[in-house]
């Protein structure tokens, strides 16, 4: 019997008894006074059998024909034994002419074991991947975030550089955010002490993999293309389980990394990135395996630190206008508009942003000169009335000014990249030496001492 039918067998049997009235009954029970007056009379004539329902056991009135089941079925082993229940619905009712709900031809494919539910389904066993063979042919990346220094600092993250073949920790890095600008970063500081691996294996974090429903789109992010121009392949995994290495690195790091930190005192993530080079050589000593040939495949780098500057910046593409101006970042940039300049009119041309801040324009491998129109600067305004053909960009820079007040921030584009790490090793810089952060600013005194 189920709950209800128990339920209501016991409130009858309570009304027979006069412990509580019909109408106290039929409030519980969400039914007519009456229809609790005929429940007694059955419940005395006939016992609690009497209470249930006649139904019981019984074809319902609305069920499908048996014939329509079985042909349903016969189609589907004939034509659509490998097909889900909701392509055999389409298929059953564009081509067969077969018209039943989704839900029922669901569980007609289950009882008759065509379908198994997703919930009964055995869940997928991953067998352990082999390791590869040498030094520096995959290295497992990603990015771990956690409470690193136990509330003595911010949480942050630490980027994670391992090798597939021994194990080996490659580089470690803390950074505030996972972003492009940070695993550029430590990639950069990764290619300097060990050369170019032959490929870089990751999650499909939004900076290794383009989030589009078209799996087939050519389309990479900004360290996507860092790692084509280094001729460096990236790889990215199907699931968590494929990048299990790299993994289990993290939750062992959570534990002796944390406590080591704890042991050595440091409690700021430039006091951590300084002393990490001594963690990854006390982890590799202790946990690092032989790779099964002695076969070092990294690549030395033949990029000029000049070459790896603009490798290793955001890079977006911009078409000039007829006045040789185009807008990024919600700053006008103006060309020189030199004789030769003068043919690259609706030309597409290359902006370089680095990490420091600083912009260059390329075309092909020409570095144009340009000068800046910052829309979101202060504006004096006195040059509203001088010149009135610049009216509409400075109301729209006196909106902006307005707004800065107000939110006491300056906000630029929200597609432009962040540089967190970049902005606080300029404010160390400036506490360390202002005339260093802003040498532009400086005035030597003219005064004889």
């Amino acid at each position: 019997m189920t709950d209800n039918e128990l339920l209501r067998i016991k409130l009858i049997q309570d009304i027979c008894d006069k412990r509580i009235t019909g109408v106290e009954a039929a409030r519980i029970l969400s039914l007519s006074s009456r229809q609790i007056y005929r429940l007694v009379k059955r419940f005395i004539a006939l016992g609690s059998g009497g209470l249930l329902s006649l139904k019981r056991g019984r074809p319902s009135n609305h069920r499908h024909d048996e014939r329509l089941k079985l042909r349903t079925l016969a189609i589907i082993h004939e034509y659509y034994i490998d097909f889900g229940p909701t392509l055999a619905h389409e298929k059953l009712a564009e081509v067969h002419d077969v018209h039943i709900s989704l839900e029922t031809l669901r569980q007609w494919m289950i009882a008759d074991g065509l379908w198994v539910p997703h919930a009964k389904r055995k869940p997928r066993i991953y067998q352990p991947r082999h390791r590869r063979d040498c030094l520096g042919e995959l290295i497992q990346i990603d990015g771990s975030h956690h409470d690193w220094f136990e509330g003595r600092s911010n949480k942050c993250c630490l980027l994670v550089y391992i090798d597939d073949a021994t194990g080996r920790l490659m580089n470690l890095r803390f950074s505030e955010t996972e972003s492009a600008f940070d695993y550029m970063a430590a990639t950069r500081e990764y290619i300097n002490q060990h050369g170019k691996p032959s490929a870089f294996y990751s999650d499909r974090h939004a900076v290794f993999h383009v989030s589009k429903r078209d799996a087939e789109t050519k389309r990479l992010t900004q360290f996507g293309r860092v790692l084509n121009d280094l001729n460096i392949e990236l790889i990215c995994a199907n699931s968590s389980q494929a990048k299990g290495r790299v993994e289990r690195a993290n939750k062992t790091l959570q534990d002796r990394l944390v406590k080591e930190m704890r042991l050595q005192g440091i409690d700021t993530m430039e006091a951590a990135n300084a002393w990490l080079p001594d963690f990854i050589a006390d982890f590799n000593r202790r946990f690092a395996k032989p790779a099964n040939y002695p076969k070092n495949m990294h690549r030395p780098s033949r990029e000029s630190s000049e070459e790896l500057d603009n490798i290793f910046a955001w890079q977006e593409l911009r078409k000039l206008s007829k006045s040789l101006t185009f807008q990024y970042d919600k700053v006008i940039y103006l060309i020189d508009p030199t004789e030769q300049n003068q043919r690259l009119i609706n030309q597409v041309v290359n902006v370089i942003d680095r990490p420091d801040g600083t912009i260059a324009i390329q075309y092909g491998h020409r570095t144009l000169e340009f000068k800046i129109f910052d829309k979101l600067a202060n504006v004096d305004q006195g040059q509203i009335v001088d010149n009135k053909r610049l009216g509409a960009v400075l109301k729209f820079a006196q909106e902006k000014q307005q707004e800065f007040e107000q939110q006491h921030k300056r906000s630029r584009s929200k597609k432009a990249p962040k540089r967190t790490a970049q902005q606080r090793a300029v404010q160390q810089l400036r506490a360390l030496n202002p005339v260093l952060a802003s040498p532009e600013d400086f005035k030597p005194s003219t005064k004889k001492g």
